[in-house]
């Protein structure tokens, strides 16, 4: 019997909203079947299973917003018998293995034993106690039943922080500067009717805002960063590009943005430091290269969905994913598979005239790479000055994983594969 939980759709993900069932008791699905829609705060994404078998139960309700790693429902796979294991999943499986017990689903996340209801946390809001030294008994939770928010996490770790760098002062000696991080607001109303209620356009927005700070925070304060830059000369790649477009239909031309993403998948695979994850204490190289794209939503804000097996796709298979990709994603049509295993993220800010991008890792992955526009700039070539589109490419890595020398060995490939754009 497997479990078919709420998905953690990226490392910055707390909670979600179940907006709708594909599957019902006693439907057959297979892997890779869209069963659920979730509203993630940034987007409402397709959820796939990741077992083969029969629904046997639903455990949550359309509507209800449950932390990360929740129970939504019950599948019993084809090839076992009950109470047996399920096959291991990916990068980030939605199912594990589970023994026959009754269907509380808030009890089951992150709860500890009787009697220690106050222990309940999503995942994430567990990795973030655990780098600030947090005892998750002494945090008082405010997302559903109590559960420990990520929020929650820092307010208690201001408190402590601040507690031990001054004396505890008096209520009339408490200065008006003092900050403190406020738990979301849609949580901090504390009951589970108020976590459960959609959010509107402006709470959306807000959410999301919260969640990209709270990520990117925890990148700069966890991620030891370290940033290469390296200008390459695009003459090769522009002019092979406009031959190209000039000789296929107008449906089938492709954007310089795909050669950059050919190219950074195939210097992956000599670098392959880069690519991967960071968790727990240690570095998990990917053998598969799935990029994450940076993809701006037009309400604000952005996500960053994952182009499967980058490295092995040909130029047209990548612009027809990548043009898929962005639409979904604006459309918030995004699938779970798609948001839960990127193993490196590119951004490019080209498109809006920026000449270079120092962009944050988002974790748990060890690297981003960013693009700027290709602009004319003057170039030295055997001594000559003349003048070439130059790109602008940056780097920024994980120093527990890697050094400059890996480093700037990427952005070297990079460039060498940019110069024989015919065969990417």
């Amino acid at each position: 019997m497997a479990e078919f939980r709420m998905p953690a759709l990226g490392a910055d993900m707390e909670f979600g909203t179940l907006i709708a069932w594909h599957m019902a008791v006693g439907d057959h699905v297979a892997k890779g079947d869209v069963v659920a829609e979730v509203d993630t705060d940034k987007s409402v994404i397709d959820v796939e299973t990741f077992t083969t078998g029969t629904v046997e139960e639903l455990l949550v309700e359309v509507g209800t917003r449950v932390p990360v790693g929740t129970p939504l429902a019950r599948i019993r796979e084809d090839d076992s018998a009950p109470g047996s294991a399920p096959a291991a999943g990916g990068v980030a499986p939605v199912e594990t293995a589970a023994a026959e017990a009754p269907p509380s689903p808030p009890a089951s996340v992150g709860a500890g034993p009787p009697g220690q209801a106050h222990h309940r946390a999503s995942p994430l809001a567990r990795r973030h106690a655990k780098a600030l030294g947090v005892d998750l008994a002494d945090v008082t939770g405010t997302g559903p039943d109590g559960a420990v928010t990520t929020a929650d996490v820092e307010r208690h770790a201001a408190a402590r922080d601040a507690a031990d760098a001054v004396p505890a002062p008096s209520e009339e000696s408490v200065a008006p500067s003092q900050t403190v991080v406020a738990p979301s607001p849609d949580l901090a109303r504390g009951t589970p009717e108020a976590a459960a209620a959609p959010l509107s356009g402006a709470d959306r927005q807000a959410a999301l805002r919260r969640a990209v700070a709270a990520s990117m925070a925890r990148s700069k304060r966890e991620i030891p960063h370290y940033y290469l830059s390296s200008d390459i000369d695009m003459s090769r790649a522009v002019g092979w590009l406009t031959e190209h477009n000039v000789s296929v239909p107008v449906t089938e031309r492709l954007l310089p943005a795909v050669l950059l993403l050919k190219a950074t998948a195939l210097a992956l695979r000599e670098s392959p430091d880069l690519n991967g994850l960071w968790e727990g204490e240690a570095f998990h190289r990917s053998d598969a290269i799935h990029l994450g794209m940076a993809v701006a939503l037009r309400g604000g804000g952005l996500v960053a969905p994952a182009i499967h097996d980058a490295d092995t796709r040909s130029l047209p298979e990548l612009m027809a994913a990548l043009r898929d990709l962005v639409a979904r994603a604006r459309s918030g049509r995004l699938r779970s598979s798609e948001m839960s295993d990127p193993t490196v993220t590119v951004t490019s800010l080209g498109d809006q005239g920026v000449d270079a991008v120092l962009p944050v890792i988002y974790p748990p992955q060890v690297a981003i790479v960013g693009f700027g526009r290709i602009r004319d700039r003057a170039w030295a070539v055997d001594g000559l000055l003349g003048v070439r589109p130059v790109l602008t490419a940056s780097l920024a890595a994980d120093h527990r994983v890697t050094d400059g020398h890996i480093g700037a060995l990427f952005l070297t490939a990079l460039d060498r594969l940019l110069q024989r754009p015919e065969d990417l």
